[in-house]
């Protein structure tokens, strides 16, 4: 099985894009961030026309999470046990979305930005990756044998390697103490990085602002990850991240993260 994740930042505006990816390099499941669509303008007719069941949650031109997959699409779920809301939405952004894929339970995640250190969404995205990491530590003592995909866009960079340059994010949100303590405790959990041994850094990044020609300075960012339950984690033969996806006129500001699992 080969799985990939993509923060696409508008999928009706790449959907060719997508397409185009999900041919050349074979992959069965893909799960998607920042979509930026309701349900009803998801662009499923490009994907189905190639062989893949899509589920999408959206509620209007931010957030939005997808999962693509040509080997079943079971068991979908909108949000996780816990998962808090913003401020006094009575409704969860739409940031988390799971399905059965292959045998395979993946989470499609958009992890809440932050903003600034002072900001609430500091706060709320804290609470939002605790949430996760309580729930994800569940599924794993409850069935440790399901492989189990936490992927997506973390928003956070949880090595000082992953970001070109630590002093200009000094006082910073992705690399403060709390947010890597909060991707730690998800690894603590039980998960772990399995994209990172085979594309060791430091400058492998999967984000790069569309600000200050950040992509061709190569001053980017990790922060897309797939982070695996052991019985995921033993099945992984090879990862790379797409650099070249980031190129070109209409490439999202990320590149997408790709995973080779064993049958």
């Amino acid at each position: 099985m080969r799985l990939a994740t993509w923060n696409v930042n508008s999928i009706r505006t790449r959907a060719d894009r997508v397409a185009a990816f999900l041919q050349r390099h074979d992959v069965d499941v893909l799960a998607l961030q920042e979509t930026k669509c309701r349900d009803d303008q998801f662009p499923e007719m490009v994907f189905s026309a190639l062989g893949y069941e899509v589920a999408h949650v959206g509620h209007s031109q931010w957030n939005g999470v997808a999962i693509l997959s040509r080997v079943g699409l079971d068991d979908v779920t909108l949000g996780f046990p816990g998962q808090p809301c913003w401020a006094d939405d009575t409704s969860c952004e739409a940031r988390a979305l799971a399905a059965t894929c292959g045998g395979v339970r993946v989470w499609s995640l958009y992890v809440p930005n932050g903003r600034t250190l002072a900001d609430p969404h500091y706060t709320y995205k804290l609470e939002w990756l605790g949430a996760l990491r309580d729930s994800a530590a569940g599924w794993l003592a409850e069935d440790p044998a399901t492989p189990v995909a936490l992927v997506g866009d973390w928003n956070i960079a949880p090595q000082d390697d992953d970001v070109w340059d630590m002093s200009v994010f000094s006082s910073a949100t992705h690399v403060s103490a709390l947010e890597r303590a909060a991707f730690q405790a998800v690894v603590d959990a039980g998960y772990t990085d399995v994209v990172r041994p085979h594309t060791p850094g430091p400058g492998v990044y999967t984000y790069w602002d569309y600000t200050q020609l950040r992509f061709p300075r190569r001053e980017g960012m990790r922060i897309d990850f797939v982070l695996g339950s052991p019985a995921f984690a033993s099945r992984v033969t090879n990862a790379l991240v797409d650099r070249e996806e980031r190129k070109g006129k209409g490439a999202s500001d990320h590149a997408p993260v790709v995973v080779e699992l064993t049958d």
